[in-house]
């Protein structure tokens, strides 16, 4: 009789069993959710809820007590900052069980384990116009696209030119005020000389 034997072995030795268990909770501390059998999610709950007691005391000793047993920091981290904090007003059930049947193949039922205030991200809601949008983008066939492409090349070009002309307007400009500078000097030089012409 097996009167008082808590646990399943689930056919694997005591240490695999462990390693089984340490990699399941990092991934429900990390994604909040998993899916797997409904035996491994039962049993799991209870590793799951030894943790997030941990994280709620807060304290160091506590925080290294999970990390001997988790052995990664950022599933730490996260326990003792975002979920401990979100479940601090319950005391015990931190985790949820959901049937979803059973597998293809070996007929085994299903569960999806997730945390007590898992919820989901709330997506933007899109206008009809931005989803018809995207939908004849994908709709769209290639030849549009590569004319589209030409034309845009086409735009750019016209753009350089237009750049391009103004720079030479100012360079022929520059070009004249130049000479024209030049010019009064040569002026101002001819009166010199003949004043010292006079002079003789």
């Amino acid at each position: 009789m097996r009167h008082r034997v808590a646990g399943r072995k689930l056919s694997r030795h005591t240490q695999h069993r462990a390693w089984m268990f340490r990699n399941m909770l990092v991934s429900l501390l990390q994604h909040e959710r998993i899916r797997t059998t409904l035996a491994k999610g039962k049993e799991l709950r209870s590793w799951a809820d030894r943790m997030i007691t941990l994280g709620k005391k807060g304290t160091l000793h506590a925080r290294r007590q999970a990390f001997a047993w988790l052995r990664d920091k950022g599933a730490v981290k996260k326990l003792f900052d975002e979920i401990a904090p979100r479940l601090k007003n319950r005391e015990g059930g931190y985790t949820r069980i959901y049937k979803m049947g059973w597998r293809q193949g070996d007929g085994a039922p299903l569960s999806l384990v997730e945390l007590a205030t898992f919820s989901h991200p709330e997506e933007k809601k899109k206008s009809t116009v931005t989803k018809a949008k995207e939908v004849l983008g994908k709709v769209a066939p290639k030849k549009k696209e590569k004319e589209e492409k030409k034309e845009r090349k086409e735009e750019e070009k016209g753009k350089e030119k237009r750049k391009a002309k103004p720079k030479e307007k100012e360079k022929k400009e520059k070009k004249v005020k130049k000479e024209e500078k030049g010019a009064p000097k040569e002026k101002k030089e001819k009166p010199k000389k003949k004043s010292s012409e006079k002079s003789k």
